[in-house]
């Protein structure tokens, strides 16, 4: 395998700072990753990045550090391709409080569906970002299968950078199901807040299909360490045009990131400068999550 086709992804911060607010009781992480020893779990050949392993001893106790968070939501990783079977083991030790997004090809039965369902898994996702991470054809293939998972109240979490997308607005509302965003809608600060594509994007939040996780700030910064103050008002935007359906996540371990690893308590801290209001913090962070992914 050559790091030039994989490269190697650098591990989170060793030492997080707890939060410097009370988390609520409650609170759900809506976005991490766990990455499994090679060994046991194989990486997908259509991947575009090496993580090292990210376990789930290390996760809780990030967990525990950042100030007692108790619920999480895995997202399915492009690097494992459709092979949900790490994060799955994952959950399957951890009943009750976690739950899972899987990612599915368009030839999954409705059975294989089921099963998903019952071992927790609440939405599909499809990365259309990294390599590995879109297996269906076309965005249209994606609306098509949004149809197969209405039944089970599932939603599709969508990696996307929203100002490149055309017509984003028509086409999430025309899927049959809720459409997730992840990391603020993925679009560089550098670009203004004012941008066609991020104001479309505050539309279809106004609609009330659509949900946005606060999750990987230091993706779309222009800042080279934490306070990302340039995101501070694009968090605002999203929570200001719907807050019922915006959601956060810690993005652990930080997958592909080249920069400077930010520290997680300083990623959470964001949250007092976003949500000042500690009952607004209580929703984002406890009730929309429960909302959407049904604990």
């Amino acid at each position: 395998m050559s790091e030039h086709k994989y490269p190697l992804c650098q591990g989170p911060d060793p030492a997080p700072t707890p939060a410097r607010f009370s988390i609520p009781p409650g609170t759900i992480d809506t976005h991490a990753h766990i990455f499994g020893p090679p060994s046991a779990y194989a990486f997908s050949s259509a991947r575009g990045y090496t993580p090292p392993e990210a376990s789930l001893e290390n996760y809780l106790a990030l967990h525990k550090t950042l100030g007692g968070i108790e619920r999480a939501v895995l997202t399915q990783p492009s690097v494992y391709g459709t092979d949900n079977s790490c994060m799955l083991n994952v959950v399957d030790k951890m009943p009750g409080r976690f739950l899972a997004v899987a990612a599915v090809g368009q030839d999954i039965t409705d059975r294989e569906l089921e099963t998903l369902n019952e071992r927790g898994v609440r939405g599909a996702r499809v990365n259309i970002v990294d390599k590995g991470g879109m297996p269906f054809d076309g965005i249209g293939g994606v609306r098509k299968f949004t149809e197969r998972i209405k039944h089970l109240g599932w939603h599709l979490e969508l990696l996307v950078h929203v100002h490149e997308f055309d017509n984003l607005r028509a086409t999430m509302n025309a899927m049959a199901v809720d459409v997730s965003f992840g990391h603020l809608g993925y679009m560089p600060t550098d670009n203004g807040i004012d941008h066609p594509g991020f104001k479309e994007f505050l539309d279809l939040l106004r609609d009330g299909n659509c949900w946005v996780k606060i999750s990987g700030s230091y993706r779309i910064t222009t800042s080279e360490r934490t306070p990302y103050r340039d995101v501070n008002p694009f968090a605002r935007a999203l929570i200001s045009a719907n807050q019922d359906r915006v959601v956060w996540g810690t993005d652990w371990p930080h997958p592909t990131f080249k920069g400077q690893m930010p520290n997680d308590g300083a990623l959470m801290d964001q949250l007092m400068d976003w949500a000042p209001d500690e009952a607004l913090r209580k929703k984002i962070l406890v009730d929309n999550a429960q909302n959407l992914y049904r604990f």
